[in-house]
């Protein structure tokens, strides 16, 4: 090679100026380097390995609790699924009956054909919640449609349409 290529290369340069430094000197770029490489592959690989190891628990914990939900939901679908079949009069009665049970004088039912319509004023969050749990299982009315806005107080208002069994 001759004296122009070498200085157009960068890494020729740097090799000959490696060759140039005192052993010592070598030694102590080479332990830098590697100091360096090692937070790289620390920072790179190891590190954020550690952080998944240490947040794994939590997550563990996490999951548990979901699956624990998702099969107790699975054990009331299954028991619904083997609770025979209401009748359209027996889930008007039933309907009749959780909504001045959970909701009393905050809720207007009014029934035509198979679809119930509940009209809800100033009604909170948990009685709802309760109301709509009894409609389902005791009554067998499934949510059609729902249109609810929340009030300055915190209570729900609105209008929830049920479909009921039909009549036989």
């Amino acid at each position: 090679m001759n004296a122009a290529s070498q200085a157009r290369n960068p890494l020729a340069q740097a090799g000959q100026r490696w060759r140039t430094l005192p052993a010592r000197e070598q030694k102590l770029l080479a332990i830098a380097a590697l100091v360096v490489l090692a937070a790289l592959v620390w920072w790179l690989a190891v590190g954020p390995a550690i952080a998944t190891l240490g947040s794994a628990p939590g997550r563990h914990q996490a999951l548990d609790a979901q699956l624990l939900r998702m099969r107790t939901l699975q054990a009331q679908a299954e028991a619904m699924k083997s609770q025979p079949r209401k009748g359209h009069d027996e889930a008007v009665r039933a309907l009749e009956a959780a909504t001045q049970g959970q909701l009393g004088t905050a809720a207007r039912l009014n029934i035509a054909a198979d679809r119930a319509t509940v009209t809800l004023t100033g009604v909170t969050g948990e009685a709802l919640a309760r109301w709509l749990s009894q409609s389902r299982l005791n009554a067998g009315a499934l949510p059609a449609q729902a249109r609810l806005n929340r009030n300055p107080a915190g209570a729900w208002e609105g209008t929830v349409v049920l479909t009921l069994p039909p009549r036989s």
